[in-house]
């Protein structure tokens, strides 16, 4: 007998659960991707703009099956996310040393990208062959900006995507409890990556794009899922980098992890410890996380 229980910061239910087995036995035939569709329309997960939540769905479906309550179709043999292939170099600009002032640059342009457009592919291009730990996989929600001087020449690269699900520095540094941090965990938003173009050599360049940023991801992101951030983190490794543009930014280290990856929740990836860098988004975050 199914027992209601919380998955991904939401209850399903006895209904919910005799929702799913019953599509599970009618469309054996139908990919994961499919019935995580279909389950999150019949369970109404959706996000604030009304985007079904099929991604939660499915890590809750997965987790379903590791108890034991279902027997979910097997994977597909192409499964997971298709790669993503670099530009050619005649489709890249070409790389020119760049040593000017942070004035001369002004104004820079900050290009929010959409999935398919040349600056998205620009970007993959850039932090897959540039950044030290590539693109990765972005799955879920995620802003890209491509930044650029007013000439148009490319500087650098940022990706914001979901927060990590609990950083005991973080969470001491906000004060809230674990239900709280269920609640108004999207809040949150994570720089994942962050590329300064390697010919590109111009003081504070990284600090005032930092700080720019920061101004422009409330109104992008709440346009895009229909919440509005008010903390954003960011994890420095500390055996390359010191984490000075942050720091000139006004973004505040709040300690440094416990060498687990952002969204293992089982304390079983190891990954190298990093300091934990955080900045503000309102005066009030606190009060607006503990809510």
């Amino acid at each position: 007998m199914f027992v209601c229980q919380r998955l991904h910061g939401r209850w399903v239910s006895e209904d919910d659960f005799a929702l799913l087995q019953g599509l599970i036995t009618a469309h054996p035939e139908w990919s994961r991707r499919k019935l995580s569709v279909e389950v999150a329309g019949l369970w109404n997960w959706r996000t604030a703009t009304g985007q079904l939540q099929d991604m939660a769905v499915r890590n809750a479906l997965n987790k379903l099956q590791e108890r034991g309550l279902i027997e979910l179709p097997a994977r597909q043999k192409r499964g997971g996310q298709r790669s993503r292939r670099l530009l050619s170099e005649d489709q890249v600009p070409t790389a020119q040393l760049l040593l000017q002032t942070l004035a001369s640059l002004q104004p820079l342009r900050f290009v929010l990208t959409e999935p398919g457009t040349r600056e998205s592919a620009l970007v993959f291009h850039y932090i897959q062959k540039h950044h030290y730990l590539g693109y990765g996989v972005a799955v879920g929600q995620k802003l890209e900006y491509l930044v650029r001087d007013w000439q148009g020449r490319d500087l650098a690269c940022l990706v914001f995507s979901a927060a990590a699900w609990k950083v005991q520095c973080r969470d001491q540094f906000i004060g809230w409890s674990h239900g709280q941090r269920q609640k108004h965990l999207p809040r949150i938003v994570n720089n994942t990556r962050f590329l300064i173009l390697p010919w590109v050599q111009v003081p504070n360049l990284a600090s005032h794009i930092l700080s720019a940023v920061a101004r422009l991801i409330v109104p992008h992101w709440r346009a895009k899922y229909g919440l509005a951030p008010c903390l954003l983190e960011s994890f420095v490794d500390t055996e390359r980098f010191a984490g000075v543009c942050y720091r000139a930014a006004n973004w505040l280290r709040a300690g440094q992890t416990k060498g687990r990856s952002r969204q293992d929740r089982y304390t079983s990836i190891c990954v190298p410890i990093k300091d934990v860098y955080l900045r503000p988004l309102s005066p009030t975050f606190r009060e607006e996380l503990r809510a």
